[in-house]
């Protein structure tokens, strides 16, 4: 399985944006789905991953209470909200995929537990 993300753009301070991640075939209840990002310069860090089912979130402390993670497995596809957005969210965001057996908190947001990396979507954000 292939992801690809799509979605970015260049937005305003305090603006809105909506990611997606499309699957090129079914994902399995096996795995979780991430989302990371990477700034120019800087390491690709975790920004909120959710499990197959969708009732389990987790999120980076920076992007609480403004991005949402959801998915609908029927579509192979997993999206983040991104509202309020901030200069400092700018950067290459990409979707992954992880064993749902690597369930604590050091594994799911290291990228070494991920796989499927697809292409990314930038996001700039103007102040």
């Amino acid at each position: 399985v292939q992801l690809q993300a799509s979605g970015g753009g260049l937005v305003q301070a305090g603006g809105s944006l909506r990611l997606s991640c499309a699957a090129s075939g079914y994902i399995s209840s096996s795995y979780a789905v991430g989302w990371f990002r990477q700034a120019p310069g800087k390491e690709r860090e975790f920004v909120a991953t959710i499990s197959w089912g969708g009732s389990i979130t987790s999120y980076t402390d920076s992007v609480k209470g403004r991005f949402t993670i959801s998915r609908d497995n029927a579509k192979n596809s997993v999206y983040l909200q991104m509202n309020s957005l901030k200069p400092e969210d700018t950067a290459v965001y990409y979707c992954a995929l992880r064993l749902s057996s690597y369930n604590s908190w050091r594994e799911y947001t290291s990228r070494a537990y991920y796989s499927s990396w697809g292409q990314g979507t930038q996001v700039t954000v103007s102040s």
